[in-house]
């Protein structure tokens, strides 16, 4: 976080910041709003349709006044103002305060105003305008106002013509009524089907006005849950940016910034040593950017000599619901804390078993002393024999922590001489030395699938490995039980099976199974550090363990070793191997914890 600015406003803030940008929305469209007159939708669709009635109309006063009128001028003025005059009830009359049935008054009105100018003119095509005042009475009245124009403007138009002289008879006289007929209901079909068009989009309108409000409350639930967690937590877009970001991440990111003072290192990072600096490209952050997906690495914020922090980093990608890769969360924690005690009780574990072993060793030797002479009676020296067998067995106890100790000074016990060995002689040699224990509880130990099987391993550290998951094989095993060993080799790798039919192990303890100090029955005496200790020998070796268990079934331990000292330097020079899942512990459940 120290080399790139991950901080993006929190989901809260955006929130606030929406509501700010529709308050401004609002205050614009007020600006740019109608007259109060025109704001209602019947007020809007009374004065457009009215007022293109008044333009042509107006059109017509300008033609008579450039052009000579062949008709009435007296009646044209009089239906010209009628039609005027509606136009001006339209804008001013507040429809939307009154009933809806008073708009009828305007169609009719201009019907009227029509129906003088046509008379003022027979032959000069007045009638054409009975078209506007049809077409407002079927969208404005449905059925009724269609069968009113249907019926009124006929009647008039065919009335007007039997009485007049001026008029007769004619195709003209007939097809006019038609085709306002035929205008009419066009007009009433359309209405019908944009009122339930509007009918439509209002429900929709409704339901993602729900739908909004919903995920605005959404929105604004997870920014406080998110803000109330002590983890951070981001999530990284497809494109590299961050569209979601909490309090708590802004807060580590801010004391990973802070970490160092003083001193050049400002902002350095480390990996989970605190000792290896860390590239650009290799902090989590930008390996999450890149479409990696990791658990719980470790990196350390700050130079030597200043209050580092230390960060426990966690992604996962998301998907979209196409399936298409959507980006990615990241989860962060601050583990200085966690990271500083272990190290600590390290550091004490370390010193204490150091100093007990120097005394231990004096004790044993003199008791070795005590039991070889020859003055004392037989009786001390049984007393002697068992208080050597118990100070030896604390000896090695305190053996095995100093070895686990990741800061003992004593780590050349993980010294390793590697030969090529024939690996069958070791485990055989271990299941015969386990052999009188197992059958005090009549648990076998089946050797028959030892093979020889060829290996580069020390000898010596291979058996203390193979005795401690043998005894553990024979210590949680049920009476009566099995003690299976096997050994293969396909000429790259040897793998050594131990194979239990015990208690078995749960997917809690089969994740901790090597952790330090980490025991999945305390029913027995041990310290927990033997298998631990025996990954750390085995990996040592260019190796490793893989574990899998079935509660009430039994355990299963595979350890893989270089068949050969040209196979262990192929495996060191990046070449392909077999039995590959093994050694880069994708066969180990619990190595992608510890790692």
């Amino acid at each position: 976080m120290s080399h790139q600015d991950t901080t993006e406003v929190p989901v809260a803030d955006r929130v606030v910041d929406s509501r700010g940008l529709r308050t401004r929305i609002r205050d614009l469209g007020r600006f740019f709003a109608l007259p109060p007159f025109l704001e209602s939708g019947r007020a809007r669709t009374t004065a457009i349709l009215q007022l293109s009635l008044c333009a042509v109309v107006l059109v017509f006063v300008v033609a008579s006044g450039v052009f000579s009128f062949t008709g009435d001028l007296g009646i044209f003025w009089i239906g010209a103002i009628i039609v005027l005059g509606a136009g001006g009830a339209a804008i001013l009359v507040p429809w939307a305060s009154v009933s809806a049935w008073w708009v009828i008054t305007i169609p009719l009105i201009d019907i009227v105003g029509i129906t003088l100018l046509r008379q003022a003119s027979p032959t000069a095509g007045f009638g054409t305008l009975f078209f506007l005042p049809v077409i407002w009475l079927a969208i404005f009245y449905g059925l009724g106002g269609y069968l009113l124009g249907i019926l009124l403007i006929p009647a008039i138009m065919l009335s007007t013509t039997l009485l007049d002289d001026r008029q007769s008879i004619s195709y003209f006289t007939i097809a006019l009524p038609l085709m306002v007929i035929v205008v009419a209901s066009i007009s009433v079909v359309l209405a019908r089907q944009m009122t339930a068009q509007r009918v439509l989009f209002t429900r929709q309108t409704r339901t993602m006005a729900r739908t909004l409000r919903r995920a605005q409350k959404q929105e604004e639930l997870l920014a406080e849950v998110l803000d109330t967690i002590d983890f951070g937590v981001i999530r990284i877009a497809a494109d590299g940016s961050t569209t979601v970001a909490n309090e708590a991440h802004a807060r580590l990111q801010r004391a990973a910034r802070t970490a160092d003072t003083t001193g050049s290192e400002r902002g350095a990072s480390f990996a989970s040593d605190g000792v290896t600096p860390l590239a650009r490209a290799d902090i989590p952050f930008a390996r999450a950017a890149r479409g990696e997906v990791f658990d719980n690495q470790i990196v350390w914020f700050g130079g030597e000599g200043a209050r580092r922090r230390a960060l426990s980093v966690t992604a996962r990608r998301t998907r979209a619901v196409d399936g298409a890769d959507s980006g990615a969360v990241i989860v962060s924690r601050d583990v200085t804390s966690e990271l500083t005690a272990l190290r600590a009780r390290d550091s004490l574990v370390s010193s204490v078993s150091h100093e007990l072993r120097t005394p231990l060793t004096s004790i044993i030797g003199y008791l070795e002393l005590a039991v070889d002479d020859p003055a004392v009676p037989e009786r001390a020296r049984k007393n002697l024999e068992v208080a050597e067998r118990n100070a030896a067995r604390l000896l090695g106890i305190v053996s095995d922590i100093l070895t686990a100790s990741s800061r003992s000074e004593m780590s050349a016990d993980l010294t390793i001489s590697q030969q090529d060995i024939d690996i069958a002689d070791v485990v055989r040699a271990s299941g015969e030395s386990w052999e009188p224990t197992a059958s005090e509880r009549a648990i076998e130990i089946e050797m028959s699938g030892i093979r020889p099987a060829h290996a580069y391993a020390d000898p010596l550290r291979i058996r203390q490995v193979i005795d401690n998951l043998v005894s553990n094989a024979v210590k949680y095993n049920r009476d009566g039980g099995q003690v299976v060993l096997t050994t293969q080799s396909d000429g790259l790798s040897t793998v050594i099976t131990v194979r239990d039919t015990g208690i078995g192990l749960s997917r809690d303890e089969l994740s901790r199974v090597f952790e330090r100090f980490f025991r999945a029955d305390d029913t027995f005496a041990g310290t927990g550090l033997g298998l631990s200790i025996s990954r750390e020998l085995v990996r040592a070796h260019g190796g490793d363990i893989a574990v899998t268990s079935t509660p009430g079934v039994g355990t299963s331990f595979s350890v893989h070793l270089p068949a050969s000292a040209d196979s262990l330097d192929d495996r060191d020079g990046g070449d392909q191997r077999a039995s590959g899942a093994a050694f880069d512990g994708s066969a180990d459940p619990a190595r992608g914890r510890d790692a």
